[in-house]
């Protein structure tokens, strides 16, 4: 396996940045789950939250957008009756342009969906959420229930 594989590894089962990913992989000396595992227990020390909001595919982008502005996510995935459609690593590099084909993408799937869940994972408990979506920590001790419709 070529360090690209390596990183690629990393990044699909944790959901980081290449850079975050090959980080890792150099602080392991390329041990693929020597990372994972650092990069999982510096994940625990900041607890990951994550909120869930039902939005109708009309309000998909819309709220994506929103979220992607508010620059306190990490990650954000859509789902439509419990099947993940897409996955959005949300990083602080990113913007303006190179979200651009992301939200076309999103738009398509909005087009084909009339109700969907977005998970908004955050690393901060004390975030402003709003009002509506649930909040649990991912430590596999709270239930992952729906949140709210919008």
């Amino acid at each position: 396996m070529n360090e690209l594989d390596k990183v690629d590894a990393i990044r699909e089962r944790t959901g980081v940045s290449y850079r975050t990913a090959k980080e890792a992989l150099d602080r392991a000396d390329g041990d693929v789950v020597s990372a994972l595992i650092n990069l999982e227990e510096e994940t625990a020390e900041g607890q990951t939250w994550q909120k869930q909001i039902k939005v109708t595919g009309n309000e998909l982008v819309q709220k994506v957008e929103s979220l992607i502005q508010q620059g306190n996510v990490r990650r954000i995935i859509v789902r439509h009756q419990g099947r993940t459609l897409m996955e959005i690593p949300v990083t602080v590099g990113v913007i303006g342009a190179l979200l651009m084909p992301t939200l076309a993408a999103l738009g398509a799937v909005a087009a084909m969906v009339s109700e969907c869940t977005v998970v908004v994972e955050h690393a901060d408990q004390s975030s402003d959420w709003g009002t509506c979506g649930d909040q649990h920590p991912l430590d596999g001790s709270a239930d992952q229930g729906s949140g709210s419709v919008l």
